[in-house]
């Protein structure tokens, strides 16, 4: 695979082709619609947990006690082993508080300026990246929730609050979260991450809902949207599928940018199967030779 630091001259003519496409895309388009996975982290050194054994190597504990992601990203793991559950989120939160966003959320940020209607964002990751990157807060649809964010367990309330005053502090050794647990305002009860999690009728979808308003009143305001899609695969397909949506319903273009899945609806549309970063910086350098 080409590094980033090689001429677009020296490119396969295939992948040239493509980046330029990709390129005359965004140079038209009026909006920028940023559609990210967990494969939008993966350059800033956070783990995307595919397969076991990804998930393993990050949380050591969880797999020596045989334990996979659904098995803790679940509402019932805080019920039953609270120490364990907010080990994992804990950990989660505190490195996502300490990751940098990786030099592509700049450029995504700087093709947004050049356009009239700017930038929105949906995603599915819940690490607070974009936020932290810069983009305005109030162009991003979480869908899947914020871990930055809390909801009572027992739902006592429909309140959600900024988890800001919890600092974790992880045994990461075991597992488990050593010092107290963040508890409700309202009841003093356990309180859990406002994240959609799997198997979970309890999560408190107000503030998600919100964002998705907001994003429908900004689609009202363009009329030539690009899609840039980036580490979406089809496993947990909530991206993809808003893709495919605003292809259907906005008039946009796509950009899909996936190692394994780049496949696309059309010809119209452009997949690059490269990373995120490297694909941002090749089409990047890309829109640079367009006259």
């Amino acid at each position: 695979m080409p590094s980033h630091n090689d001429t677009p001259e020296s490119l396969p003519d295939t992948l040239r082709a493509q980046l330029h496409h990709a390129a005359e895309i965004i140079d038209q388009a009026d909006g920028l619609i940023v559609a990210a996975g967990a494969g939008m982290g993966v350059d800033s050194g956070l783990p995307d947990f595919r397969g076991p054994e990804g998930f393993w190597q990050a949380y050591p504990a969880l797999g020596r006690a045989g334990l996979g992601f659904m098995d803790v990203a679940n509402p019932r793991a805080f019920g039953r082993t609270p120490e364990l559950a907010w080990g994992f989120y804990g950990h989660r939160m505190a490195l996502y508080r300490a990751t940098q966003p990786h030099a592509g959320f700049g450029i995504l940020q700087r093709w947004a300026k050049g356009m009239n209607a700017g930038a929105t964002v949906f995603t599915s990751n819940v690490d607070g990246q974009f936020q932290k990157a810069g983009f305005d807060p109030e162009r991003v649809y979480e869908c899947h929730g914020s871990i930055q964010h809390l909801q009572c367990f027992n739902t006592c309330t429909q309140d959600i609050w900024p988890a800001d005053d919890f600092v974790p502090d992880v045994d990461e050794a075991q597992g488990v979260l050593r010092n107290a647990m963040p508890t409700c305002p309202h009841c003093g009860g356990l309180a859990r991450p406002n994240i959609l999690m799997f198997g979970d009728p309890l999560w408190l979808p107000a503030r998600s809902e919100a964002q998705s308003l907001k994003l429908e009143r900004w689609l009202a305001l363009v009329r030539k949207p690009v899609v840039i899609e980036i580490g979406a695969g089809t496993a947990v397909p909530s991206v993809r599928n808003f893709s495919h949506q605003m292809l259907i319903y906005a008039g946009a273009r796509l950009v899909r940018i996936n190692v394994d899945e780049a496949q696309v609806p059309s010809r119209d549309d452009v997949g690059l199967a490269l990373g995120g970063l490297q694909a941002l910086q090749r089409i990047d350098a890309a829109l640079q030779t367009l006259v």
